[in-house]
């Protein structure tokens, strides 16, 4: 019988992979800084947005309560001690139980204020003052308040709780851009307007308004500090706001940083050791540059 000869297989050798020139270690570390961006763009948008509205509404509710308790809730442009209402705190609580809609209304309506509630427009009176009020709503991030906004129909009704009492409104009509407008409200009622985007979650096409026409008494309200023509353009609807561009740069720098520390660490230390090291600290600096960045998104979205 004869024997087969058994070959010795002798591994060969694996050459090291040539380092990446300059100009590859920089192509990857910014589609690392776009990736990272992009991915915490949309956790905060989709998912982190709704608990810190959601947060924002439980200590907004705390103090408005307490704010009507004590007599001190504000009634127009300056609060009881005569300083200007700072952007963002509570003036009046609104309810819509056909929707089922429960929010603390803040003032302003820039795309920061509207991250923690609807806001109201510092041109218009507060709800159930004489004349037009109009709130801000955003239609999908941070909650969504006024996601169902366009289920209202004729003859449901929206209660507003401000420092001069409790309002009733009701529903006349939902109206999408190039629907005409209903008649100006008369002479000595008040009117509520609330906005938000149009069309598809995250893509607005443009803006839908519900108008409601008081059915309860409405008083009387104070001189308004900003005019239609003075109301910064951040306020307006469908509006970004840029004043805290400087921060999304600071952060976007230590991104940048921090992602070229991935890549030189990838070379030195390994894949798996470049990740468990870098990984943590950008997704918390990611997050840090998207919460600037969706400041600059419209405020209605």
């Amino acid at each position: 019988m004869k024997l087969r000869r058994r070959r010795e297989v002798v591994p060969v050798a694996r050459a090291d992979a040539p380092p990446l020139s300059p100009r590859l270690q920089l192509i990857r570390a910014a589609l690392m800084l776009v990736f990272v961006l992009s991915f915490t763009l949309l956790l905060q948008l989709m998912v982190i947005s709704s608990f810190q509205h959601g947060a924002a509404q439980r200590r907004a509710f705390d103090g408005f309560r307490e704010r009507l308790a004590l007599g001190t809730a504000p009634a127009g442009p300056v609060d009881a001690d005569g300083a200007p209402v700072p952007l963002g705190a509570g003036v009046a609580y609104l309810e819509i139980r056909a929707i089922g809609l429960q929010q603390v209304v803040l003032e302003g309506t820039t795309s920061g204020v509207l991250f923690d509630g609807p806001g109201h427009r510092r041109d218009t009176p507060l709800p159930g003052q004489i004349g037009t009020s109009v709130i801000f709503g955003r239609r999908a991030a941070f909650g969504g308040p006024f996601s169902d906004l366009t289920d209202l129909r004729a003859s449901d009704v929206i209660t507003v709780t401000t420092g001069q009492g409790t309002f009733d409104y009701e529903v006349i009509g939902v109206r999408h851009e190039g629907d005409p407008a209903p008649d100006p409200v008369a002479t000595g009622r008040s009117r509520l307007v609330l906005t938000t985007a149009d069309g598809t979650a995250f893509l607005p096409s443009g803006v839908v308004r519900v108008d409601a026409d008081i059915i309860t008494d409405p008083v009387v309200g104070p001189a308004r500090a900003f005019t239609a023509a003075t109301l910064p353009a951040a306020e307006r609807a469908m509006a970004g706001d840029s004043s805290t561009l400087w921060a999304f740069a600071l952060w976007l720098q230590a991104l940048i940083v921090l992602a070229v520390g991935a890549v030189w660490a990838w070379h030195r230390w390994g894949r798996a050791q470049a990740w468990v090291v870098f990984l943590p600290p950008m997704m918390l600096v990611g997050l840090c540059a998207s919460g600037e960045v969706a400041r600059l998104l419209p405020n209605l979205l």
